[in-house]
């Protein structure tokens, strides 16, 4: 059966590879005949006369209708609530370069395609009946269907986990500069300015929101709601609950900045606490057998040789 589809395959393959080709001689075939009757009536050479058109590249003229139909596809799978959904995601993982709804849509409709052809052609080679078969060509085009939800999930994984870490030192920096006598939004172009990574970029985000027109209220509202970091939305309900009520800002970046460094050490002590149990797995499974090994060994080899009689 392997051989067969094999052999499918590269029939498919030559039959692709002479069509091209025939279609492109008679392609040159035809356009040297018209430039032929044109230099017979006018006398011009072919370069002055008229010039070849170019062909088309590859991208333009089979990949681009293609990823169109799977964006068409992918549009009526996902709906309008599920656009949503992925929108969120792709807030929660910092708008990636080139992604877009449109392009995660069409990303799970060829990542299922992917998975059907994978899924049938690792089928065929372990020789699997067909209830296994089934098992894994569905299995197949489940993980490739949600292989783009699942990157976008671990990248906004990644990213909640470093805007955790760097949120202590950038209320610190905040502190600081508010009072030292800039305002708040001085202070948040300040620490914007001196500082790198995911949570830099909201911050930045949050301060062009308010130059178009948002208040610092709504926006702030709009940080908490871009990011799953419960301390980072504990700090925006401070500060918003500082200004609708008038709270001294620089009292309320204290008190917060404190926590925050709080809860910093608190995790550290946790992940400190997680490791002789975490150790134990390893230990239990791949030190311990050695080490029996080495202790026990030398011990049953001279009972086996005791009680054998040699």
């Amino acid at each position: 059966m392997i051989l067969f589809f094999g052999l499918i395959l590269i029939f498919l393959a030559l039959f692709l590879v002479f069509a091209s080709l025939g279609q492109l001689n008679s392609e040159r075939g035809g356009v040297s005949k018209s430039l032929e009757v044109l230099e017979a009536m006018t006398g011009a050479t072919p370069e002055t006369s008229v010039a070849k058109p170019e062909e088309p590249p590859f991208t333009v003229r089979i990949l681009e209708p293609l990823l169109a139909r799977a964006q068409g596809l992918g549009r009526r799978i996902t709906g309008a609530d599920q656009a949503e959904r992925i929108r969120a995601q792709l807030d929660r993982a910092g708008n990636p370069p080139g992604w877009s709804v449109d392009r995660v849509s069409s990303g799970k409709v060829v990542g299922a395609l992917v998975g059907l052809v994978a899924g049938v052609y690792f089928a065929l080679i372990l020789g699997l009946s067909l209830p296994a078969l089934i098992v894994v060509v569905v299995g197949g085009v489940a993980l490739g269907f949600y292989a783009p939800n699942i990157w976008l999930f671990n990248t906004a994984q990644k990213r909640e986990a470093q805007i955790l870490k760097d949120l202590p030192d950038a209320i610190d920096l905040l502190t600081i500069s508010v009072e030292a006598g800039l305002g708040f939004d001085a202070a948040l172009q300040q620490v914007a300015r001196n500082t790198t990574g995911p949570l830099t970029g909201e911050l930045s985000r949050m301060l062009q929101e308010m130059q178009i027109g948002q208040s610092r209220s709504e926006a702030l509202r709009g940080l908490g709601e871009r990011t799953h970091v419960a301390d980072l939305k504990s700090f925006v309900s401070a500060m918003v609950q500082a200004d609708k009520v008038g709270v001294p800002i620089a009292q309320v970046l204290r008190i917060q900045s404190g926590e925050m460094r709080t809860k910093r050490r608190q995790r550290a002590e946790e992940k400190a606490a997680e490791v002789p149990v975490k150790i134990m797995i390893p230990v239990i499974l791949f030190i311990l057998p050695c080490l029996m090994i080495i202790v026990m060994g030398p011990g049953i080899l001279s009972m086996i040789e005791s009680f054998s009689g040699k």
